[in-house]
């Protein structure tokens, strides 16, 4: 089926309703290609697309009225579209991707732990989203990150305990949602004890449903008491529900429906590893309508997993499956009504006047630098006004919602001469000698203390520098760490400039 074809859709069904491609159209929310709007795209909004997803892909940093120039051509295309994004603060970010957020991540207010800063952090994120013509922010994130090897999760996470977690969910939706920009908590049921990262894998959670009551499931009630417009369905299996991701799980959403919740449910990306690699987007999609998600996100057209397709077909066939299934009567139209009214009423609220216009005088490197935890670091500072730095940078990886950034250490220390390297591309003798010849201070960042791999490079670090001081972006354990370290909860431009901050003032 073709880009044209979509906006007459034939039926085969005398009882299927002649505005049936407008009905299926009115529950994908697809990512595409560019920082303008596509034709096949316009086209698809014009015969009532939900709306879209942004990717970093889709921000011009150069252009700042790109971005909400961009929004208005998808509003004058569907004046109803939901504009979404994975705006989180922190590590995850597609707004500030190029630079870094100037937001903090949920790790820092979790460590923090003030209430009214997390609000004010999600009011933040509401106004950036906002001023972009964005009206969905896929945040915050309400897992309870209880596994410290958790690859996907991680300073991603308000912590790892319950309470805590549910408190600032609860506060950066109430933040979030002041901008009149819907808050999505994620990822129902609760993705914080995983192994496996569900972009590239199944992840199972093997945990009992009494276990997951008590530990996972109650930020996710707290969101829904303060209101939250919309939640996210993770891929994840937990066998008490059965073998099914959760998107995938009538069970799940049955759940949290059960708890209260009346928004919208949007599933996690359909070209995750956990739909993708199984039943395939299509086929996902109609699976996560029947199992009583309401959005479905066909998710990034530029993953490496989905090379060789263009954005256009990503779309395509996830429409030409709901069009199937609904055709046969496999997907009751009931069911796509249902869902079509949720995402609805959602846009409508979103498009009513922002009642509180209120700017917070908040400083967010203060708050970065508050947040952290310093061990063995003597009071003397490591870093003068200018100087030269060496920065190594252990870190074996990237977080597959995050994507690959910047160094922002490096782009935090404005006035030093630094001279980088990182680990993995530079042979041990190279290194050596790179660390034998530093004439300043030496820094190595880490975002794992987990990884054995991460723990080697540092020792083999201090065997060389023992003055090198650790920047660890990942979980902090509850030992403080012998050697000097700054635990700065997540790798971002506020926390870099926080622990530079601190480097100056020890």
């Amino acid at each position: 089926m073709t880009s044209s074809d979509l906006q007459h859709a034939p039926s085969t069904a005398d009882d299927i309703s002649p505005d049936l491609p407008r009905l299926i159209n009115s529950v994908i929310l697809p990512g595409f290609v560019g920082t303008t709007v596509p034709q096949w795209l316009a086209k698809a909004l014009q015969n009532g697309l939900a709306g879209v997803v942004y990717f970093a892909h889709n921000i011009d940093p150069d252009a700042p009225a790109q971005v909400s120039a961009l929004s208005a051509a998808i509003r004058a295309a569907n004046p109803a579209a939901v504009i979404g994004v994975d705006e989180e603060g922190g590590n995850v970010t597609r707004l500030q991707a190029r630079d870094g957020s100037s937001i903090p991540g949920a790790a820092v207010l979790g460590a923090l732990n003030d209430l009214p800063t997390t609000v004010a952090a999600g009011r933040a994120i509401g106004r950036l989203c906002r001023d972009a013509g964005i009206n969905l922010t896929i945040a915050p994130v309400a897992d309870v990150n209880t596994n410290p090897l958790n690859p996907v999760i991680g300073v991603r996470a308000f912590g790892a305990d319950t309470e805590l977690v549910s408190a600032h969910t609860a506060a950066a939706v109430t933040g979030i949602q002041t901008q009149r920009v819907a808050a999505c908590a994620k990822h129902f049921p609760g993705h914080g004890d995983t192994v496996a990262d569900s972009h590239m894998d199944t992840a199972r959670v093997e945990l009992t449903m009494a276990e997951m009551a008590q530990f996972h499931l109650p930020p996710f009630k707290a969101a829904t008491e303060a209101g939250v417009a919309s939640m996210m369905s993770a891929h994840i299996i937990i066998p008490e529900l059965g073998e099914a991701p959760a998107t995938l799980n009538p069970a799940a959403s049955a759940l949290l429906r059960e708890m209260g919740f009346e928004g919208v449910l949007i599933t996690d990306a359909l070209d995750m590893a956990a739909v993708r690699a199984t039943v395939g987007p299509g086929e996902g999609g109609v699976l996560a309508l029947l199992a009583g998600n309401d959005l479905l996100c066909v998710g990034n057209p530029l993953n490496a997993y989905t090379t060789g397709r263009d954005d256009e077909s990503c779309y395509v066939e996830v429409y030409d499956a709901l069009l199937a299934a609904a055709t046969s009567g496999r997907l009751p139209l009931e069911t796509l009504r249902t869902a079509a009214a949720r995402v609805q009423k959602l846009a409508q609220w979103c498009a009513g006047e922002v009642a509180e216009t209120k700017h917070d005088d908040v400083e967010w490197v203060s708050v970065a630098a508050r947040a952290a935890r310093v061990d063995s670091l003597s009071t003397k500072p490591v870093l003068a006004g200018s100087g030269a730095v060496t920065l190594v940078d252990a870190r074996t990886g990237h977080n597959m919602a995050a994507g690959p950034t910047e160094n922002f250490i490096a782009t935090a220390l404005t006035g030093y001469t630094v001279s980088s390297a990182h680990a993995q591309q530079t042979p041990a003798p190279e290194l050596a000698e790179l660390l034998k010849q530093s004439p300043g201070a030496v820094l190595v960042i880490v975002d794992s203390l987990a990884s054995a791999e991460q723990l080697a490079t540092v020792e083999f670090i201090l065997a060389q520098a023992p003055q090198a001081v650790v920047i660890n972006a990942g979980l902090v354990a509850d030992a403080p760490t012998e050697n000097a370290t700054i635990h700065c909860h997540g790798f971002s431009r506020v926390s870099a400039e926080a622990v530079v901050r601190l480097l100056k003032t020890a």
